[in-house]
């Protein structure tokens, strides 16, 4: 990570975390730790002072699903462009995806991008392992030996494990090991060869479906065999309602199991297609308004405690052919604030909730906190909400320029990032 560390005061910001509800107060920082907040903090001496006048400032954000495409060919992006636009937007720790090339399904793979990320990245970078070997579902990989190269959890991307004997298996030897699952529901054979939800926009633009069940079956396997299992289960990645239904009542008989939901799904429901905008060809696919609404409700009640990018970043060529053609996935590590900030605004979600499913939701997941509270690690972001700025080629960090909402007024510019109490970006505008 770049950066040096040293004694900092940040004044004139509203403090807000899970704990906070965006009160004034001054933050004093000393060798990556918060060492005092309120009048303590106005007394310390400090090497450099920062005014946050007119800024809220939070702990930083963390994301369990961030793409970073290092190992890669790097036409999509590497350790140092993705991590450069997360801290960009306001991320300090990213998950990034087995789902590389080779497959993170090794600890010589794992020791590679910590040792890249240590190296060329300004922010925090945890691996997440492959649970089975090339991402295939058939053998495991070496769970333990993943786990002790730095893994922090272990899945299989946003691939499916269809043998349930396998899918047991990994369980049952995770929960040996006390390592946490992060996986993705789909049904293969359900959602086979679809690239769109399998309702009214999809029939009437002749676009291959994947139904609700193509989620809700696999949420049902994956919570009955961790409940027998009784292994740590994170679900990433939820698209339909009746998911979070299954997931609420399945952490009311005490099965050990946290999910997830991307920021986009959050936003936008399967119109966003209606005009052939291969942008949203994403997976699991945007769904319907009812879908949409029951998700905003999961955050809201705490079923689902992790809002995540789910970047993945592309080079122009990629999306450039008709929908069903291009690659799956948005640029959206840069606009995840900025699209969570519209949701408060429209009255969908609250500041804290915005905040809490950003920092001290994720950063539980993976057995971490996230608060601003004396003593904890000086990992913060510094945002103007009421700043505009546009995404578009230009402004931009990440090699894939396909964010979901381009050449509008996006409100929340991010002054400026700090991991492990080192500035990890500072706007120049």
């Amino acid at each position: 990570m770049s950066g040096q560390q040293g004694s900092i005061r940040i004044v004139g910001g509203r403090l807000l975390d899970a704990s906070r509800d965006g009160e004034q107060q001054t933050l004093l920082i000393r060798d990556g730790r918060i060492t005092a907040v309120g009048p303590a903090a106005e007394q310390g001496e400090a090497e450099r002072v920062i005014d946050a006048s007119g800024c809220t400032v939070t702990p930083g954000f963390v994301d369990l699903n961030c793409n970073l495409r290092e190992p890669g060919n790097g036409q999509k992006g590497n350790i140092a462009s993705e991590s450069r636009a997360a801290a960009r937007g306001g991320f300090t720790t990213v998950c990034t995806s087995p789902q590389t090339s080779p497959v993170n399904d090794s600890s010589a793979v794992t020791r590679m991008i910590r040792e890249v990320a240590e190296a060329q990245s300004p922010i925090r970078v945890l691996p997440v392992g492959a649970v089975t070997r090339g991402l295939a579902g058939e053998l495991l990989s070496d769970m333990a030996g993943l786990a002790a190269a730095g893994c922090v959890a272990l899945g299989n991307g946003s691939l499916a494990v269809s043998n349930a004997r396998i899918l047991r298996r990994c369980m049952a030897y995770a929960r040996t090991h006390d390592i946490t699952l992060m996986m993705a529901p789909v049904n293969d054979a359900l959602a086979s060869d679809g690239y769109a939800h399998d309702g009214p926009v999809a029939t009437r633009l002749g676009l291959s479906g994947i139904p609700e069940v193509a989620e809700t079956t696999a949420v049902m396997e994956l919570l009955l065999l961790a409940e027998e299992t009784g292994v740590r289960l994170h679900l990433s990645q939820l698209s339909c309602g009746r998911s979070v239904d299954m997931v609420a009542e399945a952490q009311r008989r005490g099965v050990a199991v946290t999910a997830d939901v991307a920021m986009h799904q959050l936003l936008f429901t399967e119109e966003a297609l209606a005009g052939f905008d291969s942008r949203f060809h994403v997976q699991p696919p945007l769904r319907t308004e009812a879908d949409r609404q029951a998700l905003l409700a999961g955050v809201r009640e705490g079923v689902i405690g992790a809002i995540v990018s789910q970047h993945q970043p592309h080079d122009s060529a990629a999306k450039q052919a008709p929908v069903g053609a291009t690659e799956p996935g948005l640029s959206t590590v840069e606009s995840v604030l900025s699209m969570g900030l519209h949701l408060v605004r429209d009255g969908e979600l609250d500041e804290q909730q915005l905040v809490r499913s950003l920092t001290a939701g994720p950063a539980s997941v993976l057995g971490r906190a996230a608060s601003l509270d004396e003593g904890a690690v000086a990992d913060l972001c510094v945002f103007d909400p009421q700043a505009c700025w546009r995404a578009d080629d230009q402004t931009l960090v990440s090699v894939g320029k396909h964010a979901p909402i381009r050449q509008q007024d996006l409100f929340g510019v991010v002054r400026s990032t700090w991991c492990d109490g080192r500035e990890a970006w500072r706007c120049q505008g």
